[in-house]
């Protein structure tokens, strides 16, 4: 029997939903970047073209094969103008103000007359593999700065945060003109020795009445640090600043020199109200000048050209390993064996790496 329309139980028609794909998505041509020579990349980063630079980094950032071979190139072209920097890495707990100390302390680093490149390393999801990337937007007063360059980059589950590829980045702005290199870390955590090789000046931010500041970080960041400053040291939270500050110069006493031979010390600083902070950097001239002059500096570079020559090796054996054609037929196969415990893991590894190196003689015996 049909329910009446005055009825409170008639269902009205509906109207039919848009579809949630773009109909005119398809028929719309998406214009990809166009890839430069190899020799356009390099004169628009040794002329200092801020476009260019901002390329060839995303190039050096890609997966895709081609694109890596031609930003080594592009690096390899670069290294004989890189290295006439100063390195800084700054790291700092949760909440400690990175964001907003950078854009101050970079600030005051351009104004007098230096060039300014900050690297941020944005935590990627595990999930998406996405980053928000909004660095930028925390550093209002640096990303309008003619002579600064802010290049956020995403982690892509790298070691601790940092960019995979930020030792690279380092060389094509050192090779574009820019003096002085920030190198942000996430947080405190693995990343934090990662960047400490690839820098010359390690600078750890602290804020007080968050707990044991003593407790709340480990040892070995703090035997990193080349200097300590406790941020946010104003209005009610001056005097407490002012007591962390005290107790991390005892705690530092207790740690042994650094090779550098310098021994750090504990500063405070409000980025809010920009106090302290050219004091902060007279200590970063007064470390390069002790560091250069005990040689240090220069041995603390080639050190750093060391561990990028490992960490080439490493990623080229990586990508040369997934992209062999045998393994990449055989991976679903061993990966299934591994998830139905068929397998242990070592002996699924083992399967592969030695399909590999077969692979790999059987090539060079052709």
């Amino acid at each position: 029997m049909d329910t009446p329309k005055s009825s409170a139980l008639h269902v009205q028609e509906g109207i039919e939903q848009p579809s949630r794909i773009n109909p005119y998505l398809n028929k719309k041509k998406i214009k990809r970047p166009t890839l430069l020579s190899k020799q356009a990349y390099i004169d628009g980063i040794l002329s200092q073209n801020i476009i260019v630079l901002s390329q060839a980094i995303t190039l050096i950032e890609s997966n895709l094969r081609e694109h890596h071979e031609l930003g080594q190139e592009i690096i390899e072209a670069c290294i004989p103008y890189a290295s006439n920097s100063v390195r800084i890495g700054i790291t700092g707990v949760p909440g400690a103000g990175k964001s907003t100390f950078i854009d101050v302390f970079g600030k005051h680093i351009t104004s007098l007359n230096h060039k300014l490149a900050v690297l941020t390393i944005d935590p990627s999801s595990e999930r998406s593999k996405g980053s928000i990337l909004g660095d930028k937007t925390r550093m209002d007063e640096l990303s309008l700065d003619k002579n600064a360059f802010i290049r956020p980059s995403p982690s892509a589950g790298s070691l601790g945060g940092v960019a995979r590829k930020t030792r690279e980045t380092i060389i094509l702005c050192e090779a574009a003109g820019f003096d002085t290199i920030i190198v942000e870390t996430v947080g405190v955590g693995q990343s934090e020795t990662a960047v400490h090789s690839m820098v010359d000046f390690f600078l750890l931010l602290m804020i007080s009445g968050a707990g044991d500041e003593l407790q709340g970080i480990k040892r070995g960041i703090m035997e990193m640090a080349d200097t300590i400053v406790v941020n946010k040291a104003d209005g009610d939270n001056l005097k407490k600043a002012e007591l962390t500050k005290v107790q991390l110069s005892n705690a530092l006493k207790l740690f042994p020199l650094s090779p550098s031979q310098w021994r750090p010390c504990v500063l405070t600083s409000s980025a809010l109200h920009n106090q302290n902070i050219d004091e902060i950097w007279n200590v970063i001239n007064e470390y390069v000048a002790h560091a250069k002059a005990n040689g240090y500096f220069v041995q603390n570079r080639l050190k750093q050209s060391e561990k990028r020559f490992y960490h080439f090796l490493e990623e080229e054996l990586f990508t040369l390993f997934y992209s062999d054609e045998g393994v990449k037929a055989q991976l679903p196969h061993i990966e299934k064996l591994l998830l139905d415990n068929k397998i242990s893991a070592y002996a699924a590894g083992k399967k592969l790496l030695d399909l590999y190196i077969k692979n790999t003689c059987d090539k060079l015996q052709k």
